[in-house]
C-alpha cells in the first residue's frame, strides 16, 4: 500500500523504493555519535569496586597479551579471560586500587586496547574462576579451548590437526558448536599445550578469516569414542572410518582457501596476527581440509533448520529478511508436523556455518532461536498450508533481487556481522526523514530507535543512507526482520508509470 504519511492521496504513477538494512559493527554505544531521538542514559552499573574489570568493546584481533601491555600500567595483572565471541574480557587485577585506577581512567579519558577505544566497569565477581590447574601449568593442564572467529570455511580435525601438530604434539580433537565454532585439542605435555596457545593466539587459519582465540580449558583430558570431522584420538588408530588421505595439496593456515568455490571471498587479514614462514617448521606439509565432508556431523548440507520461531510473527519472508544477511536464500518451508520450525535451503554449507554462528541462540519475538545443520540436502514443497498470518509456509527466493551473495562482486561487499543494536539502512528516498522512519516502526508495532544518523549525500543523489541505533539487539533484530527490504512508494512527478528504482548494494560499510 501506499506510505500514508508521504501520499495523502492514492495514486497510479509512484517510485517504489526498497529500504535494505543490515547490521553495523559497532564496540559500544559510545563509539557513535547520533542524533538523539530521545535521551540516553550511559551504561551505568552501580557495582561495588572489585579487582576484577569487565572490558567492552574489543577489537575481533585482540588477544591477551594486547590487554595486559595496555593495562598493566594501572597494576599488576593476575589473570585475563576473554570472551572472543561478545568482544569482551575479565581481567583480574592483584590489588582493587589498581582496577579503580583502570575504571576511572576509562571513564575519564579514552583508553585504547589494540588500536580500539575499550570500556571498563566492575564486575560482579571478585575473582576469575580458573581452568582446572591453570594457576600451575605444570600440573597437567595440556587442553586448549579454541574458538573461532568468523568461520567462512569449513572447520574439521583434520584443518586443526594441521595447524597443531607442527607446534606440538596432538592427541585427541573435539569440535562442537555451543558458543560458535569451537574445539578442545589434547596436547601431549603441558609444554606443547603452552608453545601452541603462544604461536597460534589470534592467528588465521586463513587469510583473513577464521581466527583462533585460544585458552586453557578445563578438563585435562578428552574422551573421544569415534574418528570423524567433529573427533578425532590419534591415539587410536582402529577409530578410523574414512580415508584421510585425499586433497592434502596446499598449505592451510593462512592460506586463501580456494578450493572448493565459496561465494563469499576472504577479506584482507590484519598482518600484525598472523603467522610468518619462521613461525612454523618448513619440512611441515599443511593440507587442505577434505571438501567430501563437512563438520556438521553428517554428510554436508546447504539446509539450515530452524526452531523456536513465532507463531504468529514469523513467516517466509521475515525468515528471508534475516537469513539473507549470511549467504543467498534459496527457499523456505514450514515444517506443519513440528509448529514454529522451518528449512532454510541456502546456496551453499558455508552460508549455512554462517548463518547458525551468528544467528543460533538470538532473540526473536521472545522467542530464542535454535539453528543448526538440517539432515535433509533440500527443501521440498511437500505440505504446504496456511500460517496464521495467513502468508503460504512456503515460498521459492531463488530469483528474487534481494539476494545479496548472487555474484563474487557482490559478495565482496558483503562484510559479515554478528547481530547488533546499530542497523545501517541505505536504498532510502531523500524525502524520507526521522519522523517517517519512526512511524514505520510504530505502523508495524516495533521498538522505535533512540539514535538516528544520515549521511550526507550528492545532490543528484537518488537514495540516502544512514545508521539507526536501538536500545538493544534484540530490538534492532526485529526491526530488520520485519522492515528489511520493506517497500516504500513515493508519488512519482512523472506523467507516466516510473521505472522502479533497482536494488542496490552499497559499496563499502559504513564506519563512524
Amino acid at each position: 500500500r501506499p506510505y500514508s504519511t508521504l501520499s495523502p492521496k492514492r495514486t497510479l504513477h509512484s517510485r517504489t523504493y526498497l529500504l535494505s538494512l543490515r547490521y553495523l559493527k559497532v564496540e559500544g554505544r559510545q563509539s557513535l555519535q547520533l542524533s538523539d531521538s530521545s535521551s540516553v542514559e550511559p551504561d551505568s552499573h552501580r557495582i561495588s569496586p572489585s579487582p576484577v574489570v569487565h572490558v567492552r568493546g574489543l577489537c575481533e584481533a585482540v588477544v591477551e597479551a594486547d590487554l595486559i601491555d595496555a593495562l598493566e600500567k594501572f597494576g599488576p595483572i593476575c589473570y585475563v579471560m576473554m570472551m572472543p565471541f561478545k568482544r569482551q574480557a575479565l581481567v583480574e587485577f592483584s590489588a582493587v586500587e589498581s582496577a579503580d585506577r583502570c575504571v576511572s581512567c576509562g571513564a575519564k579519558e579514552p583508553v585504547y586496547i589494540a588500536g580500539q577505544q575499550a570500556y571498563f566497569n566492575y564486575s560482579t565477581s571478585k575473582r576469575i574462576t580458573r581452568p582446572t590447574n591453570a594457576d600451575n601449568p605444570n600440573s597437567g593442564n595440556k587442553v586448549l579451548l579454541l574458538s573461532i572467529q568468523n568461520p567462512l570455511y569449513p572447520i574439521t580435525t583434520d584443518v586443526l590437526y594441521t595447524v597443531c601438530n607442527p607446534i606440538g604434539s596432538v592427541l585427541r580433537i573435539v569440535i562442537f558448536k555451543r558458543n560458535g565454532i569451537q574445539a578442545m585439542v589434547e596436547f601431549e605435555s603441558v609444554q606443547c599445550a603452552q608453545k601452541a596457545k603462544a604461536a597460534l593466539n589470534g592467528a588465521d587459519i586463513y587469510a583473513g578469516c577464521c581466527t583462533l582465540k585460544i585458552e586453557y580449558a578445563r578438563p585435562t583430558r578428552l574422551n573421544v569414542i569415534k574418528n570423524d570431522n567433529e573427533s578425532w584420538d590419534y591415539t587410536k588408530p582402529y577409530l578410523v572410518r574414512r580415508d584421510r588421505g585425499k586433497g592434502r595439496q596446499r598449505q592451510a593456515i593462512l592460506g586463501f582457501f580456494t578450493s572448493p568455490p565459496c561465494p563469499l571471498l576472504p577479506l584482507p587479514g590484519n598482518s600484525r596476527y598472523k603467522l610468518t614462514s619462521l613461525d612454523v617448521p618448513d619440512m611441515v606439509s599443511y593440507p587442505l581440509p577434505q571438501s567430501s565432508s563437512s563438520y556438521s556431523g553428517h554428510a554436508p548440507s546447504s539446509v539450515a533448520m530452524v526452531s523456536g520461531l513465532h507463531p504468529s510473527k514469523m513467516n517466509c519472508t521475515r525468515i528471508f529478511n534475516l537469513f539473507c544477511l549470511y549467504g543467498n536464500i534459496e527457499k523456505v518451508k514450514f515444517m506443519k508436523s513440528v509448529p514454529g520450525t522451518a528449512l532454510v535451503e541456502m546456496g551453499d554449507e558455508y552460508a549455512v556455518d554462517r548463518a547458525i554462528t551468528h544467528l543460533n541462540s538470538i532473540k526473536v519475538f521472545g522467542k530464542r532461536l535454535n539453528v543448526c545443520v538440517s539432515k535433509q540436502h533440500a527443501v521440498i514443497p511437500s505440505q504446504v498450508f496456511e500460517l496464521e498470518d495467513g502468508s503460504s509456509s512456503y515460498k521459492d527466493f531463488a530469483m528474487t533481487r534481494n539476494n545479496r551473495f548472487s555474484s563474487a562482486g557482490q559478495a565482496s561487499k558483503n562484510i559479515i556481522q554478528p547481530p547488533s543494536a546499530v542497523l545501517h539502512y541505505y536504498n532510502v528516498p531523500p524525502c524520507i526523514s526521522q519522523d517517517h522512519l519512526l512511524r514505520l516502526c510504530t505502523e508495524h508495532d516495533l521498538p522505535g530507535f533512540v539514535k538516528f544518523k544520515m549521511f550526507d549525500a550528492k545532490p543528484s543523489s537518488k537514495t540516502i543512507s544512514g545508521l539507526l541505533e536501538f536500545d538493544s539487539k534484540t530490538e534492532a533484530v526485529e526491526v530488520l526482520t520485519v522492515l528489511n527490504h520493506y517497500q516504500i512508494r513515493i508519488p512519482s512527478k512523472e506523467p507516466y508509470q516510473a521505472k522502479p528504482v533497482p536494488f542496490l548494494l552499497p559499496s563499502h560499510l559504513y564506519h563512524s
